[in-house]
């Protein structure tokens, strides 16, 4: 299953869209959830006895026409609504117990209008446990590629999974992209480096990792790319020509699956396409 919130904002709309064509990919059904946070309203000292029915009748409005875009998108898949009350970020990590991949717009309404990345899209790709697509309201026509980002760790394995899985349901390009940079030390007087080597050796290291999963995915044409670069000035670049860039989130840190690295956040922050978060498990 897949699901996805809305708020009733024209970037809920995009990730809607988004999440009903990858329902039909995936041929699973989508549920479009909305949460309901009254703790805002509930100020004891100045009462509004119609606020609760106003709440409920927005919400079930929100629903219905984002349903009605859902099928209208797709009309063969299978659409459910749930209106639930509670705090969205938190409303929709609980989803995460039955979806297959969680669809959230990069911001809703409200909050700084400079934020590139509402705190809800945060919370939700650093905290669900199943992979959450963090989608941008504009449109943009489809590149026939997908973006994935590797590093030297075992734990960007899924991500790379998940991309090769979308790269074949949308019979696109998968381009594996390595970025790596010399250590500090490497630029001391002392310190000799074959940069050929070096770059030798990380190429053989997106192979290595490519090798993995190429076999069982033999229709999807791969391209590996090891740059000598910052992973998020690389990424982002890659991102303008991608359908979809996919990065993995180890859940490292004090507050372990709460916090999300540094270049997943920086990718979910200035991508110019839709983010896969893909958690790995620590």
């Amino acid at each position: 299953m897949i699901v996805v919130g809305v708020d009733g904002s024209v970037i809920a709309r995009a990730a809607v869209e988004w999440a009903a064509n990858d329902a039909f990919r995936m041929r699973v059904p989508l549920r479009i959830v909305h949460a309901v946070d009254r703790t805002p309203y509930q100020i004891h000292k100045f009462p509004t006895p119609w606020l609760p029915d106003a709440l409920a009748g927005e919400g079930q409005r929100i629903l219905r026409e984002a349903a009605a875009l859902a099928r209208e998108r797709q009309p063969s898949i299978e659409v459910t609504t749930q209106d639930v009350e509670g705090l969205p970020a938190a409303v929709l990590r609980e989803q995460d117990k039955e979806a297959t991949e969680i669809v959230v717009g990069c911001r809703g309404r409200g909050g700084f209008a400079g934020a590139l990345l509402g705190s809800v899209s945060v919370h939700v790709a650093g905290q669900a446990r199943c992979p959450v697509v963090v989608v941008r309201g504009d449109h943009r026509p489809v590149r026939g590629e997908v973006v994935v980002g590797v590093d030297d760790s075992p734990e960007c394995e899924p991500a790379l999974a998940y991309a090769f899985e979308q790269a074949r349901l949308r019979g696109a390009t998968l381009r594996v992209l390595h970025a790596w940079q010399l250590p500090v030390h490497a630029f001391a007087p002392e310190a000799a480096y074959d940069l050929d080597e070096v770059r030798e050796a990380q190429h053989r290291l997106v192979s290595d990792r490519v090798r993995v999963f190429a076999s069982d995915y033999p229709e999807v044409k791969v391209v590996e790319e090891a740059p000598s670069a910052h992973p998020v000035d690389a990424l982002t670049t890659a991102s303008g020509q991608a359908d979809l860039l996919v990065v993995g989130s180890h859940g490292r840190g004090g507050l372990g699956s709460a916090l999300l690295g540094s270049v997943s956040r920086g990718v979910l922050h200035h991508a110019r396409c839709p983010v896969a978060v893909v958690r790995a498990e620590s």
